[in-house]
């Protein structure tokens, strides 16, 4: 009893901070987490499993965990007018955006790749301004600008002494294909909620990644049992549990600020790299990371007043 009236003062300072109090503070660490997570795990299976095997298995994973939780989430099925934005933003936001993440990070480190993936607002904002007509006043631009600024001083010290990194390239076209998927998902948020709209794009992009599964049994029997353990957590955790618990936490807060929490998957995503596989980005990064994000955040930041 004596320690439940300690903590008491700690969980009316959550209360008063975050609508939901405790609950959604667990709710945003476990995505928080999870997707700082994501970037390291595929780092450490894609030795064993290769950037095309790696995406098949951890989305067949994530697909029998998310359909066996679907009745329990009380997801429904789509209306058929709504099939052709679902299979678009599945294709863009699982297909393309893992394929091209994971072979990216054949050459780029984990917490240099969540650093790149991180400027997905920035392509969001400009795709958002070309595709829906949404303005962005001078601050947007100023952060754009920033962000470009910062990517390419990532890139240009990720890659070799003669030009940019190849691998930064593939990751930063897996940030566009991220901004390309909200972009697509938006209307369908309007008619469907967040976990619906997550475990569509889940399971059709899982079977668009399909047809590049041929020989996976026997990449699974040959890969080291810490290799499939990596696999078989990316698809439990940062493809499944994390998006759920991110729903969760957009039921409870409003969309901008529980985005602006975002901002710590990436220092989150160093720190699990360092712990886990003993990486640390250089300087270049580092700065470049910094500039980017802050791009970003100002970005963020018109976009709401706007």
């Amino acid at each position: 009893m004596q320690i439940l009236e300690t903590l008491r003062p700690a969980e009316r300072s959550v209360q008063r901070m975050l609508p939901g109090g405790l609950t959604t503070l667990l709710a945003l660490g476990t995505t928080i987490i999870l997707w700082a997570s994501a970037f390291v795990g595929i780092r450490a299976a894609l030795p064993a499993y290769g950037p095309l095997h790696l995406a098949v298995l951890r989305f067949l994973v994530a697909t029998v965990v998310l359909g066996a939780g679907a009745y329990m989430l009380g997801v429904r099925l789509p209306e058929r007018r709504d099939l052709p934005r679902i299979v678009l933003s599945g294709l863009l936001g699982v297909t393309g955006y893992n394929l091209a993440l994971n072979t990216g990070e054949l050459e780029v480190g984990a917490g240099v790749a969540s650093l790149l993936v991180n400027t997905g607002p920035i392509w969001t904002a400009l795709l958002a301004q070309l595709l829906l007509g949404e303005r962005l006043p001078a601050a947007g631009w100023i952060g754009i600008g920033l962000g470009f600024a910062g990517a390419g001083t990532i890139a240009l010290g990720s890659g070799s002494a003669f030009g940019l990194s190849r691998g930064a390239l593939l990751v930063l076209l897996a940030a566009v294909q991220l901004s390309l998927y909200s972009v697509v998902q938006k209307p369908l948020l309007a008619r469907y909620r967040p976990v619906e709209a997550t475990t569509y794009a889940i399971l059709t992009g899982g079977l668009g990644l399909l047809p590049f599964a041929w020989g996976l049994p026997a990449t699974i029997l040959s890969a080291p049992l810490a290799a499939t353990a990596a696999v078989i957590f990316l698809g439990v955790g940062p493809a499944a549990l994390a998006y759920v618990a991110w729903a969760a936490v957009l039921a409870r807060l409003p969309a901008g600020r529980a985005a602006s929490f975002l901002y710590l998957v990436p220092p989150t995503a160093l720190l699990v790299a360092w712990l886990w596989l003993g990486e640390l980005p250089g300087p270049a990064a580092l700065g470049g990371g910094a500039i980017a994000l802050g791009g970003v955040a100002l970005v963020a930041r018109a976009r709401r007043r706007a």
